[in-house]
């Protein structure tokens, strides 16, 4: 399984540098794109969140735009070289607010009750902390396996 993940993997970064090329020459920088995604986010919330709104219907299709640009920025980054740590600190904590923003636009629509709101906020932050967390402690949680390094 672990040979086809890699493969998978290889094949989208270059389909991935590919997109990051061509919204380069838009002049758009990787943090501009951090926000475009996190603006379809908030979007998508409040479409989730105003039951009979004509945009409700197109949720959905919003959270699938703001999951694109979230691939773009980083994309971007790479492919102009423009990766930094703040940039890529910023980029996680915006995803989680529109991650949140949504799950609550959810709630408020009435589209799921609270508890399972919850819930879902709580493993979405979950994964975001246990890698954090996991990279502190220099366990590798990416590429064909996970393991200390090391500094174990």
């Amino acid at each position: 399984m672990v040979p086809l993940l890699n493969k998978l993997r290889a094949t989208l970064d270059s389909a991935f540098l590919l997109t990051g090329r061509g919204f380069s020459k838009l002049g758009v920088t990787p943090t501009g794109w951090t926000f475009v995604g996190l603006s379809f986010a908030l979007l998508s919330a409040l479409a989730y969140g105003n039951r009979g709104s004509p945009w409700q219907p197109l949720a959905g299709l919003l959270v699938l735009a703001s999951g694109f640009f979230d691939i773009v920025d980083g994309a971007v980054a790479r492919a102009t070289g423009r990766m930094t740590k703040r940039g890529a600190f910023l980029d996680s904590t915006l995803d989680r607010l529109g991650e949140v923003a949504i799950y609550l636009g959810i709630m408020v629509g009435g589209h799921s009750s609270p508890e399972w709101v919850l819930l879902a906020i709580t493993f979405s932050l979950l994964v975001s902390y246990t890698r954090a967390r996991g990279e502190s402690l220099g366990i590798k949680l990416s590429g064909s396996s996970s393991s200390l390094s090391s500094r174990s």
